[in-house]
């Protein structure tokens, strides 16, 4: 089943690359409908308002690029023969496939050739002979898939449809040469089930959901075996079918709101008589069950009281669940095949990094496996089985080998009402010499909000954490209620609570910080994309005491046109969304509610800088969201900085991109808490940024976009 969570699942630097949340339909609004802004105090007047000094520019911070370039090798995979091995590397400045012998990684070459979206996610077919690709374009989420000839690097569009968004349900080895994919060209609000000709193009329907059904999962028949459907009342009831081409969907399982979350079907075993599934029902955290198709019988097979299930590994031609990983603080795996105990045991001892087996070979005798740490690039190797040996390949970000990165530090934080948060903490290396999380004196913090809301933080590299840490920023993010990983009533407590008692616990943190030494509560930044951005907007607005100053990615200012403008194929699954934001946008009642916990109805409490950043394309969270705040606070005269990428939806995908709206936080930040910046210099060069309010807001702004930078040392002050 595709995810329709509003979640935004990685880092600053990368992700705003990467997010998720909703809003689809309707014009957009030009950048031209926005007004000029009105007259205000520029940068250094701002400065000297607030009391503070001008920003601190410093050409001996690390270049950005360090942390929001391409990685040199990413999303390493084994083609199911095991004689090639394959990964992610930029062509030109575009990740693009690359294909090698699988003893010659150093002979690879680009099987693909992208000009200008990144090639995010691939994987192989069981032909040997292709690989697979999802790719939209501009960031409007119309994903089309691609089949790849692996020698040749021939491309054909198995999905060739204008408006039409396509998945990949199903690559199997049952059936090597075709795939089962997903496609909503027929009705824009639900997905058909298709068999698509890895070779021809040829498309045949399984499926044609006249239902309303959400989602489905299909065998390694590519016969679709079960349906989920959202009821009225937020529920979701999951259905089988019968036996035969045209049998009827039956109930089967239904989950209340509280559970639909935590109870999904992951996959069948190639017998096609027991499927597995995450399940919450009747706990509190989600546990792997094994259950019979036929009696629906479930047998638990591993749980943890502490957190729901995470990652699975499945064995690649039985379909077998193998091994379970939890996740609190910290990623445990649980082996359930005592034929892979040996295995894992083994690989523990390789790195001290978590432990990601991300490709295996269909007689299982070659795996990849990456290592991911805190304080450097991911390490992956090639692990033969027979003789239990780990061969090094490579890391992802040869630029991180060496660099004065540091560790991330969990800590667990108590919300005012009982919860514990599970944070994570990262400290500037010369505030934190000896590691404890304590350092000689208050820092310039900045709160980094994750996407979803149902979604999580995680302990690992993160670029944002380790961008931000550089310039001399203690950094906290925060798994706030309604986070996910941490069992049903931690997700279910933030029912509700958008803007209520989910931003508490990010006050409470900001609290903590302050109360332990390591924040200076005068300095304090919230950031954050997707649900993250409004966050931002809601402290910038409702909690305008708190922070000295807010940056918002992607984030919706009006929760009813929010809702009212998801994407069509969301729809099946909007009453879950309304139950969970708790207002319906139907209702007077409702729109009453949400225009309670909407940042736009408080424009007027901003007292403190703001930026904005928006891509164009967003079918999730619409350009509008971004101009309707900024024009109802430029009729108030209040400042404001928007930033706009005519390229991108919802996050930024494009390097030259995610470059652009770094350097400018950069400055916005260093400017308002108290952070060093590298200036602009060239890391315009290539981006569509454009600025239709606020340029002379931010440092240096002004000047990299009406002229070509040539040096950063022109920029810096004495």
């Amino acid at each position: 089943m595709r995810s329709s969570s509003f979640s935004w699942p990685s880092p600053l630097v990368t992700v705003f690359a990467t997010l998720a949340l909703a809003g689809c339909g309707g014009p957009l609004v030009e950048p031209a409908t926005i007004p000029p802004p009105a007259t205000v105090p520029g940068p250094a007047d701002a400065s000297a308002a607030l009391g503070r000094a001008e920003p601190r520019a410093d050409l001996t911070l690390l270049p950005r690029q360090t942390f929001s370039g391409n990685p040199d090798r990413a999303g390493v995979k084994l083609s199911p023969d095991g004689k090639r091995l394959s990964f992610l590397a930029a062509e030109d400045g575009v990740l693009n496939v690359w294909v090698a012998p699988v003893d010659a990684p150093e002979n690879a070459k680009a099987m693909t050739h992208s000009k200008e979206r990144p090639i995010r996610n691939y994987q192989w077919a069981f032909d040997n002979a292709h690989f697979v690709y999802e790719q939209d374009a501009k960031g409007d989420e119309n994903f089309h898939i691609y089949a790849v000839d692996a020698k040749t690097g021939e491309t054909r569009d198995l999905t060739p449809f204008e408006k039409t968004q396509a998945h990949i349900e199903n690559v199997n080895a049952k059936h090597p040469g075709e795939i089962a994919v997903g496609l909503n060209d027929r009705d824009p609000h639900v997905h058909d089930i298709y068999r698509l000709d890895l070779k021809t193009g040829k498309r045949t329907l399984v499926f044609q959901n006249n239902e309303g059904y959400a989602g489905f999962t299909v065998d390694d028949d590519f016969a679709v075996r079960l349906a989920e459907k959202q009821l009225p009342d937020g529920s979701k009831v999951i259905s089988k079918r019968g036996a035969g081409k045209d049998a009827p969907f039956t109930p089967f399982v239904t989950a209340p709101l509280e559970d639909e979350l935590t109870t999904v079907p992951l996959s069948f075993e190639a017998t096609g008589k027991t499927f597995y599934m995450s399940d919450a029902r009747g706990r509190n955290t989600s546990a792997a069950f094994a259950v019979d198709y036929a009696s629906g019988k479930a047998t638990l097979l591993a749980e943890d009281p502490r957190a729901d299930m995470g990652e699975v590994l499945t064995h690649p031609v039985t379909g077998k669940l193998q091994a379970v990983s939890f996740t609190y603080d910290r990623a445990t795996w649980k082996a359930l095949d005592k034929a892979i105990e040996p295995d894992l045991a083994y690989l523990k001892t390789v790195a001290k990094g978590e432990m990601h087996i991300t490709s295996r070979t269909l007689d299982d005798t070659r795996w990849i496996v990456t290592y991911d740490f805190d304080d450097g690039p991911a390490r992956t190797y090639r692990y033969d089985r027979a003789t239990k040996k780990a061969t090094f390949l490579f890391v992802n970000r040869k630029s991180l080998e060496g660099v004065p990165l540091q560790p991330m530090q969990s800590r667990v934080i108590p919300s005012r009402d009982g919860l514990s948060l599970v944070s994570y903490l990262t400290l500037p290396k010369a505030a934190d010499p000896v590691v404890d999380g304590k350092p000689a004196k208050p820092l310039p913090l900045v709160l980094f909000v994750h996407g979803g809301p149902w979604a999580r933080d995680t302990w690992g590299f993160n670029a944002g954490h380790q961008w931000l840490a550089s310039r001399g920023y203690a950094v906290l993010g925060v798994n706030f209620r309604g986070s996910t990983g941490f069992g049903k009533s931690f997700i279910n407590a933030g029912n509700g609570e958008w803007g209520g008692k989910m931003h508490q616990d990010l006050l409470d943190a900001v609290a903590w910080a302050v109360k332990e030494g390591i924040a200076d509560k005068d300095k304090v930044a919230i950031l954050g994309g997707s649900y993250g951005g409004y966050s931002a907007l809601v402290g910038a607005t409702m909690t305008p005491d708190t922070f000295a100053c807010a940056v918002d990615v992607v984030g919706p200012s009006n929760l009813q046109t929010l809702l009212e403008t998801i994407p069509p194929y969301w729809q099946t699954e909007l009453e879950a969304f309304v139950k969970r934001i708790g207002g319906d946008h139907r209702t007077p009642e409702g729109r009453k509610f949400l225009s309670e916990r909407s940042p736009l109805t408080f424009v007027d409490r901003i007292k403190h800088p703001l930026l904005i950043a928006q891509g164009a394309n967003d079918p999730r969270v619409k350009q509008a969201e971004s101009d309707q705040i900024v024009r109802a606070m430029q009729a108030k005269k209040i400042p404001v900085t928007y930033v706009l990428f005519s390229d991108e939806g919802h996050g930024f995908q494009r390097p030259e991109n995610r470059l652009a709206f770094n350097a400018t936080t950069e400055a916005f930040l260093a400017q308002c808490v108290g952070g060093s910046y590298l200036p602009v210099g060239d890391d315009f060069k290539g981006s569509t940024i454009a600025v239709p309010a606020g340029a002379d807001e931010v440092v240096g702004l002004k000047a990299a976009l009406t002229k070509p930078a040539k040096s950063t040392a022109a920029e810096a002050k004495p």
